[in-house]
């Protein structure tokens, strides 16, 4: 009696991956296009929006926060203010973008995750910016801010907001700046907490990750496009997010896939017997041998 088997040819896998990959930038770009275009919808609700900033300033003060004044005043120097508005500018999506590619390609189980995450935080957010339109700091006389951005650069935002077609500059709360940043934190927190595959201990440097989400509430404070009640609304959103969405059974590049549990993904049906994510490439490592009890 003899037996054919019929091994994977070697482009199998390379297919495979170009089209989780292709699906996967489709996803995300696809939520990222509805989510842009739909904050956009309430970019004429100036009235609404200036009667919000007022009444946010003023339950701030009720609450004696601290002026977001205090935190500009720190910006000394036109040079310290330029690369607060960059960072504000430019870090925010890249940073984000950099963050999910590396979970994508080490750890598919925590890219899975971060992103249903980040989809349920965003799609939170949307609603309350159609909800509750809020005009930033930078626009409210009370304040008495500076906007940074116009008067020093770089700047996303046009002067004139009914002039900006790009962005809805009403939509300061919650603050997906603060929002995001804080959820790359926690996600590259949680995905570097177990041990290496050399069995090494994680590093007790990775708390540091931290100081991204906090440098971000100093910059969109410091350069008045955000209000203190922003980042924490956006944190309690988040905080809502992380409940809703299981976190992977296990973390790191080793973990136990026992019972159906992956490499750092969620059990059963988001799990291949191999330890990967179904639908996700599987994390680089050295081959295992069928029967070799892992």
């Amino acid at each position: 009696m003899t037996s054919h088997t019929t091994p994977a040819g070697p482009a199998a896998g390379p297919r495979a991956a170009r089209r989780r990959l292709i699906r996967e930038l489709l996803l995300v770009a696809g939520f990222f296009t509805v989510y842009k275009a739909g904050r956009m919808l309430s970019t004429d609700r100036t009235d609404e929006a200036f009667r919000n900033a007022a009444w946010i300033w003023d339950a701030e003060r009720a609450l004696h926060l601290p002026g977001e004044g205090a935190i500009q005043r720190l910006l000394h120097g036109e040079a310290l203010v330029t690369t607060a508005n960059s960072y504000y500018a430019y870090v925010h999506f890249p940073a984000t973008a950099l963050f999910l590619i590396w979970l994508y390609l080490r750890r598919p189980g925590h890219y899975l995750w971060t992103r249903r995450v980040l989809a349920v935080l965003t799609g939170a957010a949307l609603v309350l910016h159609l909800a509750f339109p809020l005009a930033p700091p930078r626009m409210l006389p009370a304040a008495h801010l500076v906007d940074t951005g116009q008067v020093y650069g770089p700047t996303v935002y046009r002067a004139a907001p009914d002039a900006d077609t790009l962005a809805n500059q009403f939509a300061a709360m919650p603050s997906l700046h603060f929002g995001w940043a804080l959820m790359l934190a926690v996600g590259m927190i949680a995905a570097t907490s177990s041990k290496t595959r050399s069995g090494a201990a994680p590093s007790r440097w990775r708390l540091l990750w931290l100081l991204h989400p906090l440098l971000t509430l100093l910059v969109i404070v410091g350069t008045a496009n955000h209000y203190w009640a922003d980042s924490v609304v956006a944190a309690a959103l988040l905080g809502v997010a992380l409940l809703l969405v299981p976190r992977p059974r296990a973390s790191g590049p080793v973990a136990d896939i026992h019972n159906g549990r992956g490499r750092g993904g969620d059990p059963g049906a988001d799990s291949d017997p191999d330890g990967s994510v179904r639908g996700l490439p599987r994390p680089a490592g050295p081959a295992v041998v069928v029967g070799a009890g892992r």
